[in-house]
């Protein structure tokens, strides 16, 4: 096993990985900003390294400090958690050469799966199904880029190949319109991503968000771990998730979850990942495949009894991947909140200390939070300070304790989006299961419309 471990993230993945760590008897260097020297971690990791000022590209993005802070601890293995440099093939191959394991899959597979083009056609190559689109970068040639519209069906969208995050891309209706999205999105490409590649796919109107889960040991093995509902969304970001995706079937979970693993096989995968689907009309669409560990991993553990963040690190030790496909049992089903620290109607962030903290609690609660009494959230960084997750023998009985502790918990000091976590999970639509990915944004027009905002 690993002997020490470098945190190079803030937070409760943070926390979340010192605890997997201290479970497996493995030391923790948390590196960190001057203004998360009081985060939960810091204070409880065998050591710690101050790695620059407050702002991301000086602290957590700054390659150099983050790698001399190994260095400098004697550690053996860098984690990036989620966010910050966590899919940067750069990051990746840096810390490699430098002599230290890197937690996740090899810098090849990143930089693969981070050109949504090519990962793309690496799907399709091993069966994996995908949106109808242009299969490879569109050219300069604007005759062809309508002939592939017309072939395709509007609506399509313009994406970025080195896109994500819900950036980097247009949605067109028509030909009116369609060379002037895919200038503009050219553009912002180029500025945001450092490429300028794009690419056309069908627009699927309605669709669900829905993802699998996989883990493989880079040595031949691989498994998935069924699939993950996200399609409760604002602005492309996840606000709701849960595990397993209502009216998904077992036939279904094993068809696509079976070509999700040969893909694995294929490009020779190593560590945690996740498939994203857009699913419509009974069939399943690949978008992008996440490189690391998801914000919603634990709905994913609380369903199947497997630690991801364990066996992130058994793999990164060298260890063969302890379970079969056959050992994969989904029991019951788990539902994860996102609480944020922001106004509940107007999402303007909400920085500042926390007066008084309760965390709620009762059967089948979990709550994943860096956060207490007299913290400070800082301006910095992402809004995401707590994860509420709600596991129950059936998706009724999920749903109702997390109503129940959703009433229990409070934050009180700063805004939160509780009240709308609450509305969501009261809402009618919701409560029958298979919203789509617009579900959530439809209904905050209304309200902003009906003046109850």
């Amino acid at each position: 096993m690993l002997d020490k471990v470098v945190i190079a993230n803030r937070g409760e993945i943070a926390l979340r990985i010192l605890r997997a760590c201290r479970e497996l008897g493995i030391k923790t260097v948390a590196v960190h900003s001057t203004a998360d020297r009081d985060l939960m971690h810091v204070r409880l990791a065998d050591e710690s390294v101050c790695i620059g000022p407050p702002p991301a590209a000086e602290s957590y993005l700054n390659m150099p400090a983050i790698i001399s802070a190994a260095e400098v601890t004697d550690a053996v293995a860098i984690h990036p958690g989620y966010g910050f440099l966590a899919e940067n093939a750069d990051f990746a191959e840096r810390v490699e050469n430098s002599g230290f394991i890197f937690i996740g899959p090899r810098a090849e597979t990143i930089r693969l799966m981070g050109d949504k083009v090519e990962a793309i056609r690496a799907m399709k190559a091993a069966g994996v199904p995908c949106v109808p689109g242009s299969d490879g970068p569109l050219g300069d040639d604007p005759e062809e880029n309508l002939r592939l519209a017309h072939e395709i069906g509007y609506p399509v969208i313009i994406k970025a190949a080195g896109g994500g995050g819900g950036r980097g891309m247009r949605v067109v209706h028509s030909d009116a319109t369609l060379l002037n999205a895919i200038n503009l999105t050219r553009a912002e490409a180029a500025a945001a991503f450092g490429n300028d590649a794009v690419y056309m796919e069908k627009y699927l109107e309605r669709p669900r968000h829905v993802e699998f889960q996989v883990l493989a040991d880079g040595q031949g093995n691989a498994i998935h771990l069924g699939e993950r509902d996200c399609s409760m969304q604002r602005r492309h970001q996840k606000v709701v998730e849960e595990a397993p995706a209502p009216g998904i079937s077992e036939e279904q979970r094993a068809a696509v979850g079976e070509r999700c693993v040969r893909a694995c096989l294929e490009i020779g995968y190593r560590g945690a990942g996740t498939f994203e689907f857009l699913y419509q009309d009974g069939e399943f669409y690949f978008i992008e495949m996440n490189t690391r560990i998801q914000v919603e991993h634990p709905v994913t553990e609380m369903v199947t009894g497997i630690d991801l963040v364990k066996e992130q690190l058994r793999i990164a030790a060298g260890e063969p991947l302890r379970h079969r496909q056959s050992d994969v049992r989904i029991r019951g089903h788990a539902v994860e909140c996102r609480v944020n620290a922001e106004h509940p109607r107007t999402f303007a962030p909400s920085p500042g200390t926390i007066r008084f903290f309760h965390a709620p609690g009762g059967p089948g609660i979990r709550f994943d939070s860096h956060i207490y009494t007299g913290y400070t959230v800082p301006p910095y960084y992402d809004s995401l300070i707590a994860k509420l997750i709600a596991h129950g023998e059936d998706r009724a009985s999920a749903l109702a304790r997390m109503r129940t502790a959703l009433a229990e918990i409070v934050v009180d000091g700063i805004d939160t989006n509780i009240e709308l976590l609450q509305e969501i999970v009261a809402d009618a639509a919701f409560a029958q299961g298979g919203t789509d990915i617009h579900y959530l944004e439809s209904r905050l027009a209304q309200v902003r419309r009906e003046g109850r905002g």
